[in-house]
């Protein structure tokens, strides 16, 4: 099948027949303006370099060059086969926690950057990291949810992250022993695939931190590796939510919420991973370090695939017929006017 990425181009080779026919009554005046100085055939004689034939196999030389350019500026293909191809990689399911305290500051300060921001940021260069990998996404508070199974399409992965708001999530809290289990689940069924959790939380709030512990232990006897990202610092700060703070319903006090790095390190642990804080400027090369020790294998995918791009044959012809016509010159070859095919020597 033979098609063209910008058909809608090709009404430009209307061009060739409009410069035929400019140059065509071109020759038509220039002939018609001769014959105001005398007869055509004498004049001939008068001008015996000039060929009568140079001029039309120069336009004609451009005209096929002009069409070549338009055909490949329009792109062609040459069709669509179904490509299969074969890639070394591991499977990442990243579990982002949404509870109300990641509105909080990942700062000491209460007006900073809040710790979704950070912890979106913070992924997102870690998904543009990503080559043959294939990524989850979970978001968890009182429950925790898939968004998207492993997949290669990094694009969707980025869509989901940034759409995360724990404004979404109505049952709150901090269901990491949740979390983890979901991500599980999300993993593909490749059971040979080296597999990675990362979690990225503040580790507030826990529902339950020996299921935390037991989920955690669960994923590395498969052979899962548990990294945990810490946002936030230990110094307590408010959450502000809907332009003022999150205020206890007891006491009306503002809630303040404080990142436990002595539990999310533990977490990472028992989990046969490594725990950073995003703070830190070189968490996530830390964290691509560890990645890079899970266990790498074969990944096949199948995608149909635009293939045999025909563009550049046409750009060639055009060129070596912009380059034959600068050699192409108006006046008769010599060496050709003395080649005496058809006339017969007169002998005196």
């Amino acid at each position: 099948m033979f098609t063209f990425a910008y058909p809608h181009l090709l009404i430009l080779l209307l061009l060739v027949p409009l410069f035929v026919v400019i140059y065509v009554w071109a020759r038509y005046v220039r002939r018609k303006n001769l014959k105001k100085f005398g007869n055509p055939a004498i004049l001939k004689d008068l001008m015996p370099d000039v060929s009568p034939y140079k001029p039309p196999l120069k336009i004609t030389v451009r005209m096929v060059a002009l069409t070549m350019i338009i055909i490949g500026v329009a792109r062609p293909w040459g069709g669509i086969k179904d490509q299969k191809t074969e890639k070394e990689g591991i499977e990442v399911v990243i579990a982002v926690d949404a509870s109300n305290s990641m509105y909080a500051s990942a700062s000491g300060d209460p007006e900073g950057t809040p710790r979704m921001r950070t912890a979106k940021l913070m992924l997102e260069k870690l998904i543009n990291g990503f080559d043959n990998d294939r990524v989850g996404l979970v978001v968890f508070a009182g429950e925790a949810y898939t968004l998207i199974p492993v997949t290669g399409d990094y694009v969707s992965a980025k869509m989901f992250l940034n759409s995360i708001d724990p404004a979404q999530y109505p049952n709150q809290g901090t269901n990491i022993a949740d979390a983890i289990d979901q991500s599980i689940r999300a993993f593909g069924d490749d059971k040979k695939a080296g597999k990675a959790i990362i979690l990225i939380t503040d580790a507030e709030d826990l529902e339950d931190e020996n299921g935390v512990m037991d989920a955690v232990k669960n994923a590395a006897k498969n052979n899962i590796q548990v990294d945990v990202i810490g946002v936030g610092t230990s110094q307590p700060v408010p959450v502000p939510v809907n332009g003022s703070y999150l205020a206890d319903p007891d006491t009306g006090s503002p809630v303040a919420t404080a990142l436990n790095e002595e539990l999310a390190a533990r977490i990472a642990k028992a989990g046969k991973g490594i725990y950073v804080n995003a703070a830190n400027r070189d968490a996530l090369n830390e964290l691509e370090r560890q990645l890079s020790t899970v266990k790498r294998t074969s990944m096949q995918s199948s995608f149909n695939a635009i293939h045999d791009e025909l563009f550049p044959i046409f750009l060639w012809i055009a060129l070596v017929l912009i380059v034959a016509d600068i050699f192409i010159l108006d006046r008769k070859i010599s060496w050709l006017d003395r080649i005496t095919l058809f006339k017969k020597e007169v002998r005196k």
